[in-house]
């Protein structure tokens, strides 16, 4: 089972048995988070722990076991860490004795796959050199340097840390937000947000927490307010919003208030466009009146809840899309980051939630297969608006930044 609801970048050490793995990961942090030990197997299941990198800062770092284990148990332990692929931001490829071959191969093509960037160290310097011909083979090869150091006695850390750092860099400066490209320095921004039995008590819900410190970042201006006092609002003042954002569940309701010349999304459209793949969301979406009686539909969660008659995911879209379409559906629910069991080409629409707890990297990889056999994907914000019949307008004020992400 992967399972992974941290926003944090994630990396994930890979690496033969014995190269140093666990050294490696107490070194970076300064800590014994890892069992270190020299018998083969020490590190079983991957252990996913969020730490502090000194100079590098917090992230979540995932300790696998060996790409080489051996025996029944050992490709099960193989196959833990393989899944471990669709979950992180960088990889760390964990050399020794300068032994690489078939199994560094095949996990360097299954991240170049991902396009998941990853960083190639040969561990224990102190006690065997790296060979020339293993150098530059991988430079000739992948187009990458080898990094020399020894986790156990600290030696050359700085180096592996600036990359770390370098590629971390990347990831900021390529970062979509989810105003970005919308509002300018002064620019109103009207937040309605409902409160439900699935609104957490005494809190606002994390999409919206991160809506409004998002506006704050972009020096906007947030009014926010729940959904039966939007008439009043529009009548008492003169503020014209630059964009209005509601719950999906509230868009029928939302959209006969707001007026026609100012935008109109949804929080799940927000980060469906932030983190999803929004153009794939845009084709697929349209899907939904094209669906058969008898046709299965994949509904994706991004963590695990309780759930009432009101969970939008289990309850609400499914009854919506059979009343929309008027056909009988069967409907599969995937908590988490859980493995779908059923063979991804018996669906006929998958349905993402707005994955507010999980990164961009785990829902591409996520949405991958389903990508690859050509089935329709959309996000319960886009579907909901679609079949309220605004659609268009829920997703007009991205329609020319869609490129930029």
């Amino acid at each position: 089972m992967i399972k992974s609801k941290d926003n944090k970048l994630h990396i994930g050490i890979f690496g033969r048995t014995n190269t140093g793995k666990s050294s490696l990961i107490n070194s970076l942090t300064g800590q014994n988070h890892a069992i270190v030990s020299e018998v083969a197997g020490t590190t079983t299941d991957p252990v996913k722990k969020s730490m502090e990198i000194l100079g590098f800062g917090s992230t979540v770092i995932i300790d696998t076991a060996g790409i080489d284990d051996k025996g029944t148990l050992g490709e099960l332990r193989i196959s833990k860490t393989m899944q471990q692929l669709d979950i992180i931001d960088i990889a760390i490829i964990l050399l020794s004795e300068s032994v690489f071959g078939a199994e560094e191969v095949e996990l360097i093509s299954q991240l170049t796959l991902r396009q998941t960037p990853y960083i190639l160290v040969h561990n224990k310097s102190d006690k065997y050199i790296v060979s020339n011909e293993l150098v530059q083979h991988i430079d000739k090869t992948f187009g990458k340097k080898v990094i020399s150091i020894s986790a156990a006695e600290s030696i050359n850390l700085n180096e592996l840390i600036n990359e770390l750092i370098s590629v971390k860099n990347n990831f900021i400066e390529n970062k979509p937000t989810l105003f970005g490209g919308l509002i300018d320095k002064g620019d109103y921004v009207l937040l309605v947000t409902p409160i439900d039995s699935e609104a957490p008590d005494g809190r606002m819900i994390l999409p919206q927490v991160n809506a409004i410190r998002d506006v704050l970042d972009h020096n906007g201006i947030n009014i926010v307010l729940r959904e039966s006092e939007l008439q009043k609002f529009f009548s008492d003042n003169k503020i014209k919003p630059k964009i209005v954002v509601t719950d999906s569940q509230a868009f029928e309701f939302v959209s006969r208030i707001v007026p026609d010349d100012i935008y109109l999304t949804g929080f799940s459209i927000l980060l469906a466009r932030l983190k999803g793949d929004f153009e794939e969301y845009l084709k697929g979406t349209p899907k939904i009146s094209e669906l058969k009686s008898g046709d299965k539909i994949l509904l994706l969660e991004s963590c695990t809840h309780t759930s009432s008659c009101e969970d939008i995911g289990r309850f609400k879209i499914p009854n919506w899309m059979m009343k929309f379409t008027g056909k009988e559906l069967f409907f599969d629910i995937v908590s988490g980051l859980d493995k779908v069991q059923t063979p991804i080409e018996e669906y006929a629409l998958i349905i993402q939630c707005g994955a507010c707890m999980i990164t961009r990297k785990q829902i591409f990889n996520r949405l991958r297969p389903a990508k690859d056999n050509n089935i329709p994907i959309t996000n319960y914000g886009m579907a909901i608006a679609y079949m309220n019949g605004i659609f268009e307008r829920a997703t007009l004020p991205f329609q020319s930044n869609i490129s930029k992400f």
